[in-house]
């Protein structure tokens, strides 16, 4: 893989962990070029549109296009890309070299509450969807291929301490720090049309908020969930004792 001029970030997340509201607000930075969801693209329709350099759009077919395609990007100015683990990536796990040029970062919520999110935005939900198994995978390898732990961030202190949390990730990586895209306006974008109905929260948002939501089926009231919690929260201790 050819050395890129700006950093290529990723940040792997499971489902319901307000990582749509971080994308939003690499948005609003202006001066990164943002993908969401780009695998998960890849994997249910068999291809991705991606921004050429030079403007217009091209399409990948494989995950070698794809991250052909980051490092083409890369040459001109940062790229962020957020990714959920409903699927396992296994060309990935397989080919670890070729993502150890990426800045790796990792964005975990309780599973109590995403659980019960995921749960009511998909009642079909399965035990590996759930993500945290997957998402530790990616942390361990991405930790050995690169031989730099992984930044990662907690959503309850993401959403308390935006600027703080923000700011490090930033410093991080090597990114000006903007506490003006802290808040945007409501805006509906077309990345999100694939699957509108999971990101209604981001749509409407104008900065990082906890909605302190609750659901009619939890961890407490239901067998199916609580056995996914108890499978999944290990896989989270794992991961979060290592936030910022």
């Amino acid at each position: 893989m050819n050395p890129v001029s700006f950093p290529v970030i990723f940040l792997w997340a499971h489902s319901r962990s307000a990582s749509t509201a971080f994308v939003r607000m690499m948005i609003e930075r202006g001066d990164v070029t943002v993908l969401h969801e780009p695998l998960l693209a890849l994997t249910e329709e068999g291809s991705v549109a991606l921004p050429a350099p030079g403007g217009g759009i091209v399409q990948a077919s494989t995950e070698r296009e794809f991250l052909d395609g980051l490092a083409e990007l890369g040459r001109s100015r940062p790229v962020f890309i957020k990714e959920v683990c409903d699927y396992r990536y296994p060309y990935l796990i397989e080919h670890p070299q070729e993502i150890a040029w990426i800045a790796h970062t990792f964005l975990v919520r309780d599973p109590r509450l995403a659980i019960s999110s995921h749960f009511a935005m998909k009642p079909t939900v399965t035990c590996p969807e759930i993500g945290y198994e997957r998402l530790h995978e990616l942390f361990l390898l991405t930790w050995s291929v690169t031989g730099r732990k992984p930044l990662v961030i907690r959503a309850e202190q993401l959403l308390r301490e935006p600027a703080r949390l923000v700011g490090a990730y930033c410093e991080a990586l090597g990114l000006p720090v903007r506490p003006d895209a802290l808040a945007w306006s409501p805006q509906d974008r077309p990345e999100w049309q694939r699957h509108r109905a999971w990101h209604l929260d981001a749509i409407r948002s104008t900065g990082f908020h906890d909605n302190e939501r609750t659901y009619p089926v939890t961890i407490d009231n239901n067998a199916a969930l609580r056995s996914f919690y108890d499978y999944h929260y290990p896989f989270y201790e794992r991961i979060v004792q290592h936030a910022l």
